[in-house]
């Protein structure tokens, strides 16, 4: 007899219990017998799975359960499950002694998951449900504990790892946060109480650069607050798109004539439209934000002339317009490529919070459309988006 076979036979003692389930499509056939008889291995599941008895004694303990606590199944069946998970809480306290599993209450179903620990410290994600008796009318036959009492316990492991990168996210992030704020909003302090106790000791000369430094301290906290907003609206799926006609080519030419307008050399910037544009229903003003990032990306960290190219992409349907923002600078390694458009990741140290390029990414998906970052043809980094073309089906 097979392993599969023997622990079929052998039911909730080894390693297969009862669940619904049909085959799927291209399943095997040993796959589809086994779904068919109403089994589901324990070892095929991803979390850590261990089951009690009513007296306590481990009957399950799957190989993600020996993954996570280091313990082979051979040792844990047929042991209390007390001695084999010895959890306590975050201060320390014994949790079988805290809970009563088998003693508590006869309506309690289950534990919620919560963070419990080994005896060697080692931190686990854990969910506990009980199987009772039944509380009314005539027990069935093989059923002889009182009403509500525990039948099975069946307890559920997860590592915690995954939650500690996100807590180290969320730590990056207020970090990030609160070193971008600090700067500016020291600034917009210092010459703010500088200007109010020693006013008249200044020229007008002087209080106008104290103040258009207040002022743009005051836009880069609004900057870092929008971008803010953006990461939450994109991480939480509600970014809106709010679709009309828009000419690509003439949005760039504004935001670089905007940056000529306020000091930048009009020989920095070059623009190219390849062959006849199909139109375009996008968001103007999200547009402008992504063609802004990647601009003031190129200026930023790049070098030389920064070119936009804007051309049509056949594809099926109505095709897609595709742009290439690029430099001539050092551009990007391959092996960094990967990284570029998640949160916090920087060039270097310096410069911006590192949301700008996640922020595009997320608008530019939001459209429907995809972003790359590749080697420019004359050097230099190339950031590449293309966006659907034709009309919107506003049905």
């Amino acid at each position: 007899m097979s392993g599969r076979a023997a622990a079929a036979a052998a039911g909730s003692s080894a390693t297969g219990f009862p669940v619904a389930g049909s085959p799927g499509p291209g399943s095997s056939a040993t796959a589809a017998a086994e779904i068919g008889s109403g089994l589901v291995f324990a070892d095929d599941l991803p979390d850590g799975l261990v089951i009690a008895d009513r007296m306590g004694l481990v009957t399950v303990f799957n190989r993600a359960a020996s993954r996570l606590t280091g313990i082979e199944p051979g040792l844990a069946l047929g042991r209390d499950i007390r001695d084999i998970l010895p959890l306590r809480d975050s201060q320390d306290r014994n949790w079988w002694v805290r809970s009563q599993p088998y003693d508590g209450l006869s309506t309690r179903t289950r534990h919620p998951e919560q963070s419990l620990y080994l005896a060697d410290g080692t931190e686990l994600l854990v969910t506990i449900g009980y199987v009772r008796d039944p509380r009314g009318g005539q027990p069935r036959p093989d059923w002889h504990r009182a009403g509500g009492a525990v039948r099975r316990m069946v307890v559920t492991l997860r590592g915690a790892q995954q939650r500690a990168r996100l807590e180290r996210s969320r730590a990056d992030l207020v970090s990030t946060v609160a070193h971008e704020l600090r700067s500016p909003l020291t600034s917009v302090k210092g010459f703010t109480a500088t200007l109010l106790a020693k006013w008249t000791r200044f020229t007008d000369d002087q209080k106008r650069l104290m103040l258009e430094t207040v002022n743009a301290d005051a836009d880069r906290v609004t900057r870092l607050i929008t971008e803010l907003l953006d990461v939450s609206r994109i991480e939480s799926g509600r970014i809106e798109i709010h679709r009309e006609l828009v000419d690509i080519p003439d949005r760039v030419r504004r935001l670089v004539a905007g940056r000529v307008a306020a000091g930048d050399p009009a020989g920095k910037f070059r623009v190219d439209v390849h062959g006849e544009l199909p139109e375009t229903w996008l968001d103007a003003d999200k547009v402008d934000q992504i063609l802004c990032n990647l601009i003031e990306n190129a200026v930023r960290h790049g070098a030389g002339t920064v070119t936009t190219v804007v051309e049509s992409q056949p594809s099926a349907g109505a095709g897609r317009v595709a742009v290439s923002v690029r430099d001539q600078g050092q551009g990007i390694a391959p092996e960094l490529a990967p990284r570029v458009f998640r949160q916090f990741w920087r060039a270097k140290r310096r410069g911006g919070a590192g949301l700008g390029l996640f922020i595009v990414k997320g608008l530019v998906e939001a459209h429907g459309g995809d972003i790359t970052v590749q080697q420019a043809p004359g050097g230099g980094a190339e950031f590449r988006f293309t966006m659907p073309a034709g009309a919107p089906d506003f049905g």
